[in-house]
């Protein structure tokens, strides 16, 4: 496929090789543990759980009674010296198999740089003009800076007619935004992206749902939202660095990947009850909307669509609403909803959890707001403010489950094409055919 076809066969050659443990491991199997990054599974009472993250530990998960943490083994030892139990739950890194060294394209086994993702996009809708057209929706924030940094690029992708792919909220078509690595080292998001927009437009005129799709919908695509990030995770090459945060040094005294602002907590909608302290993974910024990114997503989703829904919290969307947004992270296996900011369901709660169920056909995934899935509450997110805003039906997937080779932040490449592809596409497609509706799906 494009760019990525001759690097695929590279990879299929590489794993005919593998030694068998590799190749037959089940998905739930525990690395053996390295001297690296881990993830902890720490145990306390809901109350000390809660209060992790604001005491600047990594936590990526959080169920009753237990978090996941992640950290090296020193994290561990000041965890036990504060009176959690603490387990290794899996390593960070998964094996890289031989042969499939860092390049200036890829690193860790076959995942793209931020570099690479927006070349594609340029290649596809050279290749496609009928179907693609590339939009720079804004800059990261090392570019702002003049030191580096990228253009944050979408692609949207129609059969092309008169008006179409306008950044205007009056479309003829309804609209599909698909967004990924909003959070760096979510590796996994950004190559189901890449899967999709090639499936769209390699798929139209032969394959029947790509067709259907591409004559009906706007479907656009923003493979990589947090492209400073992406390089800072991809300069570790085989061992990619743990930065989930955009790199704006301007705030604390952090180093290393603790510094930046978590472009999921730095959303206007109902920001502010996330954590105040720069070095937290969960940093919500000093002020919403603080970061240029999530300043480009919240132009590039107003531009989209039209705001269907009212100003109070009580206020539903119209069943006649159109649009559906998916921001995909890692890792659960959950479809979330909203609302993040509160455990009181949103007014369109029935036709959320609806459409979310249909999606979960396709992946398995488990349904629900925060409170049903990871367990936590958050503000100034993605998808509470393209439906808190605009009423737009916005999910987030947590794509992966969260240990063994195709688990946790660093899953192995080749899960994305025997894994999280197969079993997203249909949930991609589902969303698109919704678009028009989602509320009466």
């Amino acid at each position: 496929m494009l760019t990525r076809s001759l690097f695929r066969r590279g990879l299929l050659a590489a794993a005919l090789v593998l030694p068998l443990i590799l190749a037959t491991a089940p998905a739930g199997a525990q690395p053996a543990v390295d001297d690296t990054s881990h993830i902890w599974r720490v145990s306390a009472d809901d109350r000390r759980i809660a209060t992790l993250a604001d005491a600047g530990f990594d936590v990526a998960e959080v169920h009753g009674g237990s978090a996941h943490v992640v950290g090296d083994r020193a994290t561990a030892d000041r965890l036990r010296r504060m009176g959690y139990r603490v387990e290794l739950h899996d390593t960070v890194h998964k094996p890289v198999p031989p042969g499939l060294e860092a390049t200036g394209d890829t690193f860790y086994g076959g995942y793209h740089t931020s570099a690479a993702h927006s070349a594609h996009l340029d290649e596809v809708a050279q290749k496609w003009p009928d179907l693609a057209f590339v939009v720079d929706i804004g800059d990261s924030w090392r570019k702002t800076r003049g030191r580096g940094g990228h253009d944050i690029k979408a692609i949207c992708l129609t059969k092309r007619e008169a008006g179409d792919c306008g950044l205007n909220p009056r479309s003829a078509k309804p609209r599909l935004t698909v967004i990924a690595q909003l959070h760096a080292r979510e590796l996994a998001t950004g190559e189901v992206a890449w899967r999709w927009i090639d499936f769209l437009v390699e798929g139209y005129g032969h394959d029947r749902e790509a067709t259907t799709v591409l004559d009906s919908t706007e479907v656009w695509v923003v493979p990589i939202a947090n492209p400073d990030g992406v390089d800072v995770v991809a300069s570790g090459g085989n061992r990619p660095k743990m930065q989930r945060k955009n790199v704006n040094t301007s705030y604390g005294s952090c180093s290393g990947t603790g510094v930046g602002v978590d472009l999921n907590r730095n959303s206007s909608f109902k920001w502010g009850g996330d954590s105040t302290r720069p070095c937290s993974q969960t940093y919500q910024g000093p002020r919403a909307v603080s970061e240029p990114e999530t300043a480009s997503l919240e132009r590039f989703f107003t531009a989209l669509y039209p705001d269907q829904r009212g100003p109070r919290d009580t206020d539903p969307a119209p069943k006649d609403a159109t649009g559906v947004m998916l921001t995909l992270h890692s890792y659960g296996n959950f479809i979330i909803i909203p609302w993040g900011w509160t455990e009181r369901p949103t007014p369109n709660d029935a036709g959320l959890r609806a459409l979310g169920r249909d999606m979960a056909q396709s992946n398995g995934y488990r349904v629900g707001t925060n409170g049903d899935t990871v367990g936590y509450k958050t503000t100034g997110t993605t998808d509470d403010f393209t439906y808190g805003e605009l009423g737009v039906a916005s999910y987030t997937f947590e794509i992966g489950s969260s240990r063994g080779n195709c688990g946790g932040f660093f899953p192995q490449y080749s899960c994305v094409d025997s894994l999280f592809w197969p079993q997203n596409k249909g949930a991609l497609l589902t969303a698109a055919k919704a678009a028009k509706a989602p509320y009466r799906s």
